[in-house]
């Protein structure tokens, strides 16, 4: 992390962003479930590969748990390949569905008025899922005050001078959730914020900064 990094500066971005964006009100689902399937469908992929692999649980009727549970490995792989990592990510599913029986009783919304640290751990525990991952199931379905760190607001972050590429999963989470009010709300619109500026204007190669509404507080300006 940088010394000049301040929570002044975050609210700033936060302030720029959600007067260039409008309001996220983010993650697009129709239900809890399908934002914990899709935490885990997103790993390693865009999420326009997700939104098809989801269309097809949707298309066969697989969207629920226990259909989840109930389905063929090599059938859940079939109609989740555009996500990729076909050999890991329907075990991943099946395991999470499990859990999700056997600690809240099949019901996602079970997971809200926890402890977050005990969630935390439960999600930690379960094979393929990581910090990003959990935390994405903590913010978005258990509602739980946790910021998540993805590869989009990694750039970001990096570009505008607050943190380097080296900087720790846990370190960067600890920074935003320091010098930000601790609020559900405002960490989930925050992080699809920087996540809709990544793809739209501050893009891995050619960004657009023309147009970033960061501009004048970027360092790397049109850095690829």
């Amino acid at each position: 992390m940088y010394a000049t990094a301040t929570g002044s500066t975050l609210q700033n971005i936060y302030v720029r962003l959600h007067a260039h964006y409008g309001p996220q009100q983010w993650w697009p689902a129709d239900s809890l479930w399908e934002i914990m399937v899709g935490a885990v469908l997103t790993q390693n992929t865009a999420w326009r590969n997700v939104e098809y692999a989801l269309a097809n649980l949707k298309r066969a009727n697989a969207l629920a748990p226990a259909r989840i549970r109930a389905l063929r490995r090599d059938r859940l792989a079939r109609l989740i390949r555009p996500a990729g990592f076909t050999s890991s990510k329907p075990q991943r599913l099946k395991t999470l569905a499990e859990f999700l029986r056997r600690e809240y009783g099949d019901a996602a919304e079970n997971m809200r008025n926890g402890v977050l640290d005990a969630q935390r751990k439960q999600l930690l525990a379960l094979n393929g899922i990581g910090p990003e991952t959990a935390d994405a199931i903590l913010l978005y379905v258990a509602e739980q005050p946790i910021f998540v760190i993805d590869a989009y607001t990694r750039r970001i972050v990096a570009r505008v001078g607050l943190a380097d590429a080296q900087t720790s999963y846990h370190a960067l989470q600890e920074f935003f959730m320091a010098q930000l009010p601790r609020e559900t709300a405002l960490f989930q619109e925050f992080h699809a914020l920087l996540d809709v500026h990544a793809k739209s204007l501050c893009t891995k190669r050619a960004p657009r900064c023309a147009q970033c509404p960061l501009r004048d507080i970027c360092l790397k300006k049109g850095v690829s």
